[in-house]
């Protein structure tokens, strides 16, 4: 048996509704007790005892959106490097979305994740499988046999599918599993030429844009599909105030819908991009400052369920190139909790919620042991110090690729300790 108490924490789990100062009793990889009524007297022989420092912990953060190049483009991103971006960023939880070469549509590339995630990762990787294969939209992959390979949900990564007909069969077949639809809502028609949002702004800049409406279309058939199936249905990525409104009046009718949206549109606009930095040509495209303002405020009163980094790495042969050729995408595991900091500090939304949104929610969504600090539940915790001050400097990016939104940012907080399954897999 091994053992390991962390005292002197401030414990924030949504989970229970927990936040209160106290210890965290590890035996075996799993939360014996967590809270302040732990004793510290009374601990396993040979307990190890860690004190904190006050830190904060929380359970692991889960991030339901990152693309990894393996396989396929190791160059970009490796599952064991994603994992060790994951752990300096206090996620201990990923899933892999299926847009790969070869793409993640049958069993044998579930479980060739699987099997390198188990020798190679510091973190937990859960596939997603492609709705369609070859993610062309056209043909439904076999849901069963991927499910249950251990796919922890279906999507087609960044393709919409554009035939109504196949999505509806599609959910109708997933529904029969109760596996989740996730889905990037970006129409590839009315986004085609597009670069940025459509507004002011692009036509100062020269460039061409992408209308709201190519995100509102997609998501309003979407969410009527899902209605009419009884499907489990997940935006993956929203951007705008009107998809907030039509999520929140589709969970009044009982469609069983969430939503996600990345940090990138939580806390940066479209302004960000400047002159011309091809680190903020991302998809959906960064918003306006009001835009960016009623997605806070949607993710604060629930609207929108969860925040995910959307890591998608791209290196310099397809970033460092004009804004309109280079490619959509920028990392963001090692500074997902920190960027989320920022909505804290500015009194937008609580400390508890947004814990929440990065932890408890997620897992609940795919059903992962996850974003709990219960007793039984496995020891997966982040510490942070989240008055930290630092910057991020390219030199300090663990991920092989270096397109960071937040260069340079300044951030007040960070994660100072990561433990998976009770061991530390990252300490700052």
């Amino acid at each position: 048996m091994t053992a390991r108490l962390l005292t002197n924490v401030r414990i924030i789990d949504p989970s229970q509704g927990m936040d209160e100062a106290g210890s965290i009793l590890i035996v075996d990889g799993k939360i014996a007790q967590a809270g302040a009524s732990v004793s510290t007297s009374d601990l396993p022989d040979g307990c190890e005892v860690e004190d904190c420092g006050g830190l904060l912990a929380v359970p692991g953060l889960v991030d339901a959106c990152v693309h990894v190049g393996e396989p396929g483009a190791e160059h970009r991103e490796t599952i064991a490097s994603a994992s060790r971006a994951a752990a300096r960023g206090g996620v201990t939880s990923i899933v892999m979305m299926p847009d790969t070469n070869p793409v993640i549509d049958d069993v044998a590339l579930v479980d060739f994740v699987q099997r390198l995630a188990r020798d190679e990762a510091v973190v937990h990787v859960h596939p997603a499988a492609a709705l369609t294969k070859g993610l062309d939209g056209k043909e439904m992959t076999e849901f069963g046999l991927l499910l249950d390979a251990g796919a922890v949900w279906l999507s087609n990564g960044r393709n919409m599918v554009d035939n109504p007909a196949v999505m509806r069969r599609a959910m109708t077949y997933a529904r029969d599993f109760d596996a989740v639809v996730a889905v990037a809502t970006q129409d590839r028609h009315l986004s085609a030429t597009g670069v940025m949002n459509e507004g002011l702004f692009a036509s100062w800049l020269g460039l061409p844009g992408v209308p709201r409406e190519a995100e509102i279309i997609p998501l309003e058939r979407d969410l009527r599909l899902a209605a009419l199936t009884r499907s489990r249905y997940h935006a993956m990525s929203v951007s705008v105030p009107e998809s907030a409104e039509i999520i929140r009046a589709a969970k009044q009718k009982g469609t069983a819908v969430t939503a996600g949206i990345s940090i990138n549109h939580l806390t940066l606009n479209e302004t960000d991009i400047g002159e011309y930095r091809t680190f903020f040509r991302l998809s959906p495209p960064l918003r306006t400052e009001d835009d960016r303002k009623a997605m806070v405020a949607a993710l604060a009163d629930g609207a929108i369920d969860i925040i995910v980094s959307a890591h998608d790495p791209q290196d310099v042969d397809t970033k460092r190139l004009p804004f309109a050729d280079a490619e959509n995408g920028a990392i963001g595991l090692e500074t997902l909790l920190s960027a989320a900091l920022r909505l804290y500090h500015s009194g937008d939304v609580p400390l508890m919620r947004l814990i929440e949104a990065m932890t408890t929610r997620p897992a609940q969504i795919l059903g992962l042991d996850a974003g709990s600090l219960r007793a039984g539940a496995r020891a997966d915790i982040a510490l942070i110090d989240p008055d930290y001050p630092w910057v991020l400097s390219k030199e300090d990016i663990m991920s092989k690729s270096k397109n960071s939104a937040f260069e340079d940012a300044r951030f007040t907080g960070r994660v100072l300790q990561t433990v998976v399954a009770g061991a530390t897999v990252h300490k700052a």
